[in-house]
């Protein structure tokens, strides 16, 4: 995805506060402000935001939070911002339809990516370290480093910690004793595209369908809970279950 390079956010940002002071509709502009951004990364107060993950996966929700967190409160309504936020819940419903509309076609792409690439390879490994501990009557609930390991090494082959080892080496990486979230997002989609690369492409379906049935019935979850219409964040049908073409 070519666009999103690493340019000055500061004019997108003065445009965004901008529109809000004129009057505009927050999501209006927040969208607005979105479907033009072209920095894929930034550090703040310490903070990464990744945007672009691995130059192809559009994470549009941590770009939302840096673009809210960037105005006055009082230009925002509270409540429909944390929704968001935490809840991925529009004040009024959106389509998928106009969802990608709204990005532009090469953004919607990216996201979709991010869909496949992190939020299903999440779901993935989720699903197989739970298959680890009932095998082993563990708690359903309980986290277990020996557990996660063992789902890494039966989905990819390797140990977690083997394999962010070499993702650190491959990306020029301090070997440190913590992860951010946005390298954890940057390593998910670093592993996804491993195991396409590395894989039978009948084993990449079967696994990454177990991962899509899990994320839509954690999406199933939410939205019971929050009785509210799905959200984009959503995936869809499985779509070749490879990295979407972007740029």
């Amino acid at each position: 995805m070519t666009e999103l390079l690493h340019h000055d956010p500061a004019s997108h940002i003065a445009a965004f506060r901008a529109d809000l002071e004129m009057g505009r509709p927050w999501t209006e502009a927040l969208l607005a402000a979105i479907a033009i951004w072209d920095v894929a990364e930034e550090e703040i107060d310490g903070r990464e935001y990744g945007y672009l993950i691995g130059g192809e996966a559009f994470d549009w929700l941590i770009l939302a939070e840096r673009l809210l967190d960037s105005v006055k409160p009082s230009l925002l309504p509270a409540a429909d911002v944390e929704a968001l936020l935490l809840d991925e819940r529009w004040p009024q419903p959106m389509t998928e339809e106009a969802f990608e509309q709204a990005l532009g076609a090469s953004k919607y792409r990216a996201h979709l990516n991010f869909i496949y690439g992190v939020r299903v390879e999440e779901a993935l490994q989720l699903t197989v370290e739970e298959e680890v501990r009932k095998e082993r009557g563990n708690a359903a609930f309980r986290h277990d480093a020996a557990h996660e390991g063992d789902a890494f090494q039966r989905i990819y082959g390797a140990t977690r910690t083997r394999l962010l080892h070499d993702f650190r080496v491959a990306r020029g990486r301090a070997m440190l004793d913590r992860i951010s979230l946005a390298e954890l997002k940057e390593f998910t989609y670093w592993l996804f595209k491993r195991r396409v690369e590395q894989q039978d492409p009948a084993r990449v379906a079967s696994d990454t369908r177990r991962g899509l049935q899990r994320l839509n019935a954690l999406e199933e979850l939410k939205r019971r809970r929050l009785r509210a219409p799905a959200s984009t964040s959503a995936a869809g049908a499985i779509i070749d279950c490879v990295a979407v073409p972007v740029g």
